[in-house]
């Protein structure tokens, strides 16, 4: 078991563990026991009823949070042509080609997100062995394989974020900041979860939406009922 400070132990004092609260409550609950002295991100844990293990079961894909993440993400893009300029226009942090897979080859890692044109994924899949393990290697499947990149880079710029089941069967993801009103990381909240539901395989059997917990970065986790997205 991991051991805790004093304040994150002192925190779990203040709440029922074994409660599910209202969601409202819950986030109220992580506003009030986040320990740190910075603005700490608000995360949740989602447990869902599929086997990772099966490929029919996967769950994986991208949500823009009605309110953002409250981080700027720098966005590279691997673009060539016309489409480099396209980038550019549209906020792109780095823009480039071989030049920028190279750099990474190299070591650099400055960036949070890739994006990357079909036209550029033989050049990008040198570096999958190094972008993979970081869940940085661009996939049509998140949106960050398009041709579109106008509107890719802006739904990263405005809070888009990307979800994908662990081997547990769980979803993690940053839906905010401590400092957000409690409103808005309700509706970051119901955005996911909406979306997860929507990402139900087909082969999922059972209940699928099991447990949601939320915390803070250095604050306890929360558990969350589910009625109010279930039905």
């Amino acid at each position: 078991m991991p051991k805790h400070g004093k304040k994150y132990e002192d925190a779990r004092k203040q709440y029922d563990q074994n409660q599910q609260y209202d969601v409202t409550e819950a986030f109220e609950l992580v506003k009030k026991l986040a320990p740190a002295k910075f603005d700490e991100t608000v995360e949740v844990a989602v447990r869902l009823g599929v086997d990772p293990r099966h490929a029919d079961q996967q769950v994986r894909g991208a949500v823009v949070l009605p309110h953002g993440t409250g981080k700027t993400r720098t966005v590279l893009v691997f673009a060539k042509g016309e489409k480099i300029k396209e980038a550019e226009e549209a906020g792109a942090d780095y823009v480039g080609g071989e030049e920028l897979v190279a750099k990474i080859q190299g070591g650099w890692m400055e960036f949070d997100v890739a994006i990357a044109t079909p036209d550029m994924m033989s050049a990008v899949g040198k570096i999958g062995r190094i972008l993979g393990p970081r869940g940085l290697m661009p996939n049509p499947k998140t949106g960050t394989v398009t041709f579109d990149i106008r509107e890719a880079v802006r739904e990263v710029k405005a809070g888009k974020i990307q979800y994908r089941v662990d081997k547990a069967g769980n979803i993690h993801a940053p839906i905010g900041k401590v400092s957000f009103d409690t409103k808005k990381l309700e509706e970051n909240l119901k955005a996911l979860i909406d979306a997860l539901l929507r990402a139900k395989p087909a082969a999922a059997k059972g209940t699928y939406l099991r447990g949601i917990v939320v915390s803070s970065t250095m604050g306890p986790g929360i558990k969350v009922n589910l009625r109010k997205f279930t039905g």
